[in-house]
């Protein structure tokens, strides 16, 4: 082993040596990292240089950009400037040149007014003159000749007067739905009282008077039954061998009528049998609807229907207008307006669908408020009709506000026109058609100036000859609108009566 001391001291010296070692190594790498973060710091200090230089660089251009925008809006303001000061100056010029253009007018018209009221003054001067003279010639006092002059005047304002009544009342014709509106309410109550005795009664023929007895029962009981289940008026009086089933419905009085006829024929008439008679009667009356609506859209060629549309179409064989059948009619109208079309180059199939349907309307205007084109265009376009024959439907009358939009509504109007207006297609009773035309010529001949009077076209128009001395074109016209008032206020008829008063003046002489 050695000597301690000697092991201490050499420890000494090696720890001496290695703090020294360590030192100086910590130096080193003190040094060594303050030269690289000189070097950093030198480097970060270089590329700050670089970025201010170039946010200087572009600090400047942008300042460039900004001052050589800035010029050029003041350029352009300033050529605006300039345009408004131009447009200005050419503005104040014009108004000056204006101002010199009136001054000059302004000379002018008052040398033309001096010259005005020069010649004004010799027109006096010859006008007095020439009325001198002429009061010599002529011989007359100036009342006198003021009288004449009236006169001819007056025949002249009267010839213009009826003119321009003519003008007015042609312009007042384009305008005439209040007036339409109100002869139409006018008919309505003047044909009412004639016209509904004869569109909502069906006579049941009785093989015997005791048949009524049957049919009113004990107590009335029977009739009562009867009209609760069909809801049409029994009427028994004293017409031999008949009764009478009222109501408006044409449907149910139908219905009413077959029951009646089967109650008759079984001879059994009780309330049970008479609901149970009625109910068939009912069955039987909707399948005659239904087969009826086929036979229609078959005959008519259109085909496709909604059910409930040929359900209509069935129930207008119980229809009728002015005694015309409407089922018939539409059917009718349909063959014409198919006919039309072909000729005209128009589309046949929906000229025919809107003929066969226009009057559909009619088989619940009971039923539903307003207009039949309407109602009858209302439910078509409900049923999925096409739009044509839906505005064809809704037009085919002149009083609905409805215009025609297609050559196919203007076909399907004329062809009701030509299936309503044939001879027979619509009827009335002889005692009313013979009372209308009597009537007619009363009120004609009532008035003075007429000379004759006839009424023409099933009393569908008047035509008065009146005296040419007593009756100037003016008073014709006056006189045309006082008999067709005096027609309104005193008379009853359907639709609308022409009055027509003709003038004649002849000049006769004879060459001997």
């Amino acid at each position: 082993m050695g000597n301690p001391f000697v092991i201490l001291i050499a420890s000494l010296v090696f720890a001496l040596i290695g703090f020294a070692l360590g030192y100086f190594f910590n130096q080193y790498l003190v040094r060594v990292k303050l030269r690289s973060a000189q070097s950093e710091a030198e480097r970060t200090l270089a590329e700050a240089e670089g970025q201010r230089k170039d946010i200087l660089v572009q600090a400047k251009e942008e300042a460039i950009r900004l001052r050589n925008e800035a010029e050029a809006e003041t350029q352009r303001r300033s050529a605006d400037l300039r345009k408004q000061e131009e447009r200005l100056q050419k503005r104040q010029e014009a108004i000056d040149r204006r101002f010199e253009s009136v001054d000059n007018r302004e000379r002018a018209l008052s040398k033309r007014q001096s010259a005005i009221d020069r010649r004004a003054n010799e027109i006096d001067g010859l006008y007095e003159d020439q009325m001198a003279e002429l009061r010599r010639i002529s011989g007359l006092s100036p009342e006198e000749a003021k009288d004449l002059l009236l006169q001819e005047v007056e025949k002249e304002v009267r010839q213009d007067m009826a003119r321009i009544v003519r003008e007015i009342e042609a312009e007042a014709k384009a305008d005439g739905e209040r007036r339409a509106r109100k002869i139409v309410t006018l008919a309505i109550q003047r044909i009412a009282s004639d016209q509904v005795a004869e569109m909502v009664v069906s006579a049941v023929p009785l093989p015997a008077e005791d048949m009524k007895g049957r049919i009113i029962g004990r107590q009335g009981r029977n009739i009562r039954a009867f009209e609760n289940a069909t809801g049409i008026d029994v009427i028994v009086d004293d017409t031999p061998e008949a009764i009478i089933l009222s109501g408006f419905d044409p449907v149910r009085r139908e219905v009413a009528r077959v029951a009646m006829t089967k109650l008759i024929t079984d001879g059994r008439i009780h309330p049970a049998r008479i609901e149970k008679t009625v109910e068939k009667a009912r069955q039987e009356v909707d399948q005659t609807i239904i087969e009826e609506g086929e036979r229609a859209a078959l005959e008519a060629g259109v085909h496709g229907l909604h059910p409930e549309i040929i359900k209509l179409l069935g129930r207008l064989k119980y229809r009728t207008s002015y005694g015309q059948n409407q089922h018939q009619h539409a059917i009718e109208c349909a063959h014409i307006a198919g006919i039309l079309a072909a000729e005209l180059g128009a589309d046949v199939r929906i000229a025919k669908e809107g003929a066969l349907l226009h009057d559909i309307g009619k088989a619940v205007d009971h039923e539903v408020e307003g207009p039949h084109a309407l109602i009858g265009a209302d439910i078509a376009k409900r049923c999925g009709v096409n739009p044509k024959v839906v505005n064809v439907i809704a037009s085919h009358h002149h009083e609905v506000e409805q215009e025609a939009d297609s050559l196919e509504a203007i076909v399907v109007e004329a062809a009701d026109a030509i299936s309503g207006a044939r001879p027979g297609a619509r009827r009335e009773s002889l005692e009313t058609y013979v009372k209308r035309i009597k009537a007619l010529e009363e009120v004609a001949n009532s008035f003075g100036g007429v000379s004759e009077s006839y009424a023409i076209q099933a009393g569908r128009e008047i035509r008065i000859v009146v005296k040419p001395e007593e009756i100037d074109d003016y008073a014709a016209i006056n006189l045309s609108k006082d008999i067709a008032r005096r027609v309104e206020e005193s008379l009853e008829f359907p639709g609308q009566i022409k009055v027509t008063v003709i003038r004649e003046t002849r000049a006769v002489d004879y060459a001997r």
